[in-house]
């Protein structure tokens, strides 16, 4: 079968369970131009030899499922210090951490970047992710803005030193 995203979202789950046999989440799997990038994360930080161990893993499930009629290439690493957002539970869990946000600003329409302290996620008992809202507080101000998840385009951690 052709290696396609449509294909990576089927296998996702295979490849969860391979990482977390390993002691690692999948933070996060694509395919571009016949690279298949997963990144791997853990609570106390990725080795070397986890991106390792579970590129051996992955590796062999992709033979078995038969992934790719083409050549493609296996990257397995970890997010990085400056890691990008991609599930509502990022945006839980780095709390408190300075990010670069670009979002399509729901007042005007526009592409807007900014750079703020995440303040977790706002969404109502029983509502779907989707509709969450990021609670940013501007470093100067202190004020705390909402916006809708649904409207970030790229959120992506700062480093601080």
């Amino acid at each position: 079968m052709a290696a396609t995203p449509s294909r990576i979202a089927e296998i996702t789950p295979e490849i969860e369970a391979v990482a977390q046999a390993a002691g690692c989440e999948l933070v996060y799997a694509e395919l571009k131009g016949g690279v298949l990038r997963l990144f791997v994360d853990k609570p106390e930080g990725v080795t070397l030899a986890d991106c390792e161990h579970v590129s051996r893993q992955v590796s062999a499930l992709l033979d078995v499922l038969d992934f790719g009629a083409g050549r493609y290439v296996l990257e397995v690493s970890s997010p990085g210090l400056d890691r990008q957002l991609y599930k509502p539970r990022d945006y839980e869990r780095f709390a408190g951490r300075l990010a670069r946000v670009t979002y399509e600003d729901p007042e005007t329409g526009k592409k807007r970047t900014d750079v703020a302290r995440l303040q977790g996620l706002r969404r109502a008992e029983g509502e779907p992710e989707e509709s969450a809202r990021v609670l940013l507080e501007d470093g100067r101000t202190g004020e705390v803005r909402e916006l809708p998840l649904s409207n970030v385009k790229l959120a992506r951690l700062e480093i601080e030193l």
